[in-house]
């Protein structure tokens, strides 16, 4: 069976957790304490050198350490329930989406909250090498993130998803990020109208967490 490394308040697994869950994927779960450092415990570095979650064992044995390997295996070995569409244009609608929610929208947080938190002084982007807080990634990572905001309310004016008129990996990513934004005090009021309502009928969703 699937084995997911996972951490119950951190976002980035979050995202393999809720299209695990959407697709109706069993699996096993390892808890990984982040808050205790234990993703770079020698323990964890000989499960995964990148000192990250996710990670993901597949029913083959191997380990995918990555949101865009875990969903590309996700889609492939469990087809039944598509997350990226189904024609050549809707694949294309719902990839453009996810890459916007993830560098418009994921990274700008991560560019506040890494460069800000005391609890990450040199520690500024994950993995296994320390970097140094930069206080000016920060201020334009909420500028990026506040923008971004405005940006998914008009998308989201008269669609009841992101991409392609289906519930897809953008949605779920997007709710992910929304909710994360909270982290670095940003979250959508009444001028993202549209924004609320999706966030709403995602809510309703029986697989979201």
């Amino acid at each position: 069976m699937i084995t997911l490394y996972d951490c119950a308040t951190a976002p980035s697994p979050r995202r393999a957790r809720l299209l695990l869950a959407a697709k109706g994927i069993a699996h096993n779960t390892v808890e990984i304490d982040l808050r205790r450092g234990e993703q770079l415990s020698e323990a964890y570095r000989q499960i995964n050198p990148q000192c990250t979650v996710p990670a993901l064992r597949t029913e083959e044995g191997d380990l995918l350490t990555d949101n865009a390997a875990i969903a590309a295996y996700l889609e492939a070995r469990y087809p039944a329930v598509t997350m990226f569409g189904i024609t050549p244009q809707d694949k294309a609608e719902i990839a453009s989406w996810q890459w916007r929610v993830e560098f418009e929208g994921l990274m700008p947080i991560a560019e506040v909250l890494r460069n800000t938190s005391p609890a990450m002084v040199n520690r500024a982007l994950p993995g296994p090498v320390n970097y140094p807080q930069i206080a000016a990634l920060a201020e334009r990572g909420l500028a990026r993130l506040q923008h971004f905001f405005v940006e998914l309310n008009e998308r989201l004016a008269g669609r009841e998803f992101i991409a392609a008129g289906q519930l897809s990996i953008a949605d779920i990513t997007a709710v992910v990020a929304v909710d994360f934004a909270r982290a670095a005090k940003v979250k959508p009021d009444e001028r993202h109208p549209h924004l609320l309502r999706w966030r709403t009928a995602m809510a309703q969703n029986p697989f979201m967490d």
